[in-house]
């Protein structure tokens, strides 16, 4: 009988369920939809501007399609971040259908994007075959992560971090153009450099989701744990590719092919 005794007390005791709301939660999520926005629009306006100003040779118009259905993400994700801020779950989910078809489209088109581009600037001065690792990359956590905020549509907590972390997996291409050749004049090249000047600043948000879990609950969701995981291997396997010769003779048969 001790002996069950002293078992039973050295059991674990069951871990009291990750909490779905915090008060702060209201203003949390609101205010990284609108930093996200606030980074594509710094990084990318000043990008158009230039190249409207000084490229002769305009996008192609897979680069156009993308850039709305990006856009229409984002306005997605603002718009289902105030129906929860306003408790209208009904119609966040019935939105939530649409959001499933759009995130879809946003990897497709932008598969079709990053080659359409890498195409046109192939065998120019501005040809870089193998940063498709890096555009491809930051499609394939975004597909991933998505793929699993729907499927933990049902658990509240997991799918609005999922949602966050795959809209965050997108935001490299814009912290690129916004610091990236400033960092790069500073670092140079390599592979941590790499990472440094395409993916530390989405990686800073990426910790921010977690920080605010320990602040506000004194743990973090394991969905921020998977999802912060599969952003950090996908982000430097793709900038080791960047620099493999293998993948280089593999990314220009691509483009050439394309």
């Amino acid at each position: 009988m001790a002996t069950s005794i002293t078992t039973a007390a050295r059991l674990p005791r069951d871990r009291k369920p990750f909490p779905v709301r915090h008060p702060s939660d209201r203003n949390f999520f609101l205010t990284y939809v609108v930093l996200i926005w606030l980074a594509v629009i710094a990084g990318f306006v000043p990008d158009t501007i230039r190249h409207i100003r000084h490229d002769t040779i305009p996008y192609p118009i897979a680069v156009h399609i993308h850039a709305a259905i990006s856009v229409g993400w984002l306005a997605l994700l603002t718009g289902q971040t105030l129906l929860i801020r306003n408790s209208e779950m009904r119609l966040h989910r019935k939105v939530g259908v649409a959001g499933a078809v759009l995130a879809a489209l946003v990897v497709i088109v932008g598969f079709w994007a990053a080659l359409s581009i890498a195409s046109l600037t192939f065998g120019t001065p501005k040809s870089r075959p193998p940063f498709l690792s890096i555009e491809l990359s930051n499609l394939i956590e975004f597909a991933a992560l998505a793929t699993a905020a729907v499927s933990a549509r049902k658990q509240p907590s997991a799918h609005k971090r999922l949602m966050l972390l795959a809209t965050l997996s997108l935001t490299p291409a814009a912290f690129n153009r916004l610091i990236g050749r400033s960092l790069h004049q500073v670092l140079g090249s390599g592979l941590w450099e790499t990472y440094v000047q395409i993916f530390a600043a989405t990686d800073v948000m990426v910790l921010g989701i977690g920080a605010y879990d320990l602040w506000t609950r004194r743990r973090v969701h394991p969905a921020w744990v998977f999802g912060s995981l599969l952003i950090l291997i996908c982000q430097l396997t793709a900038c080791w590719l960047y620099y493999d010769p293998g993948w280089k003779v593999i990314a220009t048969s691509i483009v050439r092919a394309w």
